[in-house]
């Protein structure tokens, strides 16, 4: 809870003074999101500590036993339902899937989910048979850009939000504790570094997925599903609007739940057999997850959402077009924090460079990121850049700089990119660039949708450089001929260090 509060506090006090200072927005609106932003916390908190005790076990568990198999059919099988069942139940992508005015709610969440479970099957082979990470993320984007350049320009946007929305606080702690289960299999010294990169190449499947349903796709039944802002004129309706909400995402929720948890049962009945005391804990982990996951999405949809969009468009409308992006970057130093996902990633980060890579180090390094992003973001919404030209130079970079950088920061770094775009993105930055749009009269699809994109992809590039850095000065201090002087006279010196 502590962790939640600290995460979401920044971001509602920037709103509020915001709301009481500057931009008249009325009274309704406020209260509805503070009773939301209060929903978020808790619910946060619980479905944070729910995935850890249930999302990231399962992985583990199911990881390591599949792999123990020895059957590449049933891994590759196993894989594809895991993703396609734990991105179903993505709240970052419901968020997203809710707020799309041309695509189908339910079509885009399944195009999504295939996407992911078909790339879930590439991670697992590419773990399994040690695939250059850099080799496969520059063949696989190439594929990305050619079908980009002939899509839909609606889909374009919409596309790469996806692969941002999809590696949030759910699947990340499952597909990341997954590919750790399945990189203890090799032996070898680089099966640990190896693990990670999963979130990078599950974020690609989205991107593809919904490039190709755009080239299919042409019912406009689902237009009405666009940002819908919930007024309130007196307190009694802001009560029934949160109550009118809840029964909705009681039902959501356990329809997305319900796969994992029926999969798990079957697994626990037929291979996994685990002790009492574990299982309960699982189970458990579940129910606060269901709790956490409804509080979050109906303290978002209801008061949260909303309060951005509007915001948004009142900037626009009182000429306060100038505060827009240096706001827009503010807000995303501090939206990287209230990530429950950047900080099992930072925590991983940590443990797998042995400390050479602080989480603070690598927390300050994503702040930089998602503020640079944010305010790109802007500009692009308030000049309609299309983002096939911020997205194509910034993947190329960071490609470029994947050849030159050790092979682990690399796959951290395209982790990162899919771990920076989480639920504050989704919930109130990606509504604020549409009440902007909207106001501004530009073309929400192609214009607002993308931001959760360039969010996803700065990270690639700062986390890189980093790495170059930390590499730079670690080639830098084995120049040094005296490894004595580097060790105090009471340290113990560990002779593979030194070698």
């Amino acid at each position: 809870m502590k962790e939640s509060v600290s995460s979401v506090l920044p971001i509602s006090f920037i709103v509020l003074v915001l709301c009481l200072f500057v931009v008249p927005i009325s009274s309704g609106l406020v209260l509805s999101f503070l009773i939301g932003t209060a929903m978020i916390i808790v619910g946060m908190g619980l479905f944070t500590i729910g995935a850890d005790l249930s999302m990231t076990q399962i992985g583990s568990h199911i990881g390591a036993k599949m792999t123990n198999t020895r059957k590449l059919w049933f891994i590759m099988l196993l894989s594809f339902v895991l993703g396609v069942v734990i991105t179903v139940a993505e709240p970052d992508l419901q968020v997203l899937a809710a707020n799309v005015p041309e695509i189908d709610t339910k079509v885009l969440i399944a195009t999504v989910s295939v996407g992911v479970g078909f790339f879930l099957m590439v991670s697992m082979l590419r773990i399994l048979f040690g695939i250059p990470m850099k080799w496969l993320l520059s063949g696989l984007y190439l594929i990305v850009f050619i079908l980009a350049f002939f899509s839909d320009k609606n889909f374009l946007s919409v596309a790469f939000d996806s692969g941002g929305v999809t590696t949030g606080p759910m699947t990340v702690p499952f597909i990341m504790a997954m590919g750790v289960g399945v990189a203890s299999i090799r032996s070898d010294e680089k099966a640990k570094s190896d693990s990670f990169g999963l979130i990078a190449l599950c974020s690609i499947g989205p991107i593809l997925a919904v490039l190709i349903l755009g080239f299919i796709y042409n019912d406009n039944a689902a237009a009405t599903s666009a940002m819908l802002v919930n007024e309130f004129a007196v307190s009694v309706d802001i009560g029934k609007g949160y109550l009118a909400a809840f029964p909705d995402y009681f039902c959501e929720v356990a329809v997305a739940l319900l796969p994992i948890f029926a999969f798990f049962l079957i697994f626990q009945i037929f291979s996994l057999k685990l002790e009492k005391r574990p299982f309960k804990k699982i189970v458990v982990g579940i129910v606060f997850t269901y709790i956490g996951l409804v509080l979050f999405l109906t303290g978002v949809n209801v008061g949260f959402s909303s309060l951005g969009y509007v915001l948004g468009g009142s900037l626009v409308e009182k000429n306060m077009t100038w505060m827009i992006v240096p706001l827009a970057m503010v807000m995303g130093w501090f939206i990287i924090n209230a990530e429950p996902a950047v900080h099992v990633l930072n925590k991983q980060v940590a443990e797998l460079s042995a400390g050479a890579i602080s989480e603070k180090t690598m927390g300050r390094t994503l702040s930089i990121a998602v503020s640079i992003a944010m305010g790109i973001a802007m500009v692009r919404v308030l000049t309609g850049i299309p983002i096939i030209w911020f997205v194509l130079i910034g993947y190329i970079i960071a490609l470029i700089l994947a050849f030159f950088v050790p092979a682990t920061f690399t796959a951290i770094a395209f982790d990162a990119g899919g771990v920076a775009s989480g639920p504050m993105a989704a919930t109130f930055m990606l509504p604020f660039a549409m009440g902007i749009c909207n106001e501004n009269g530009g073309n929400v699809m192609t214009d607002a949708f993308g931001l959760v994109a360039i969010v996803a992809m700065m990270p690639l590039i700062t986390v890189q450089i980093m790495g170059a850095i930390s590499t730079l000065k670690s080639a830098e201090k084995a120049a040094v001929p005296d490894f004595v002087s580097a060790f105090g006279d009471d340290e113990t010196i560990e002779l593979w260090e030194v070698s």
